[in-house]
């Protein structure tokens, strides 16, 4: 396991969710993974509502890594 943090934006929000998973992990395991915990906070929350979110890797200029799970936007990549 390394330090890698997914961070994820919902409902307007953003939230750290999990620390220590594989910088490396697929993207449907991302997604899972905070499908499981959004779902811990919001009995109601459908999993589904992910399936067209994007998974951005990025390195921080900490020397961290960080995963980002955010809705499509119009505009940009």
């Amino acid at each position: 396991m390394s330090d890698t943090t997914i961070n994820v934006t919902f409902g307007g929000l953003s939230h750290d969710l999990r620390v220590g998973v594989p910088y490396e992990i697929e993207d449907e395991e991302v997604r899972r993974l905070a499908a499981e915990e959004l779902r811990e906070q919001h009995n109601d929350f459908d999993p589904s509502a992910l399936n067209h979110y994007v998974v951005d890797r990025f390195n921080t200029p900490q020397g961290g890594r960080k995963i980002y799970l955010r809705p499509k936007v119009p505009f940009g990549a």
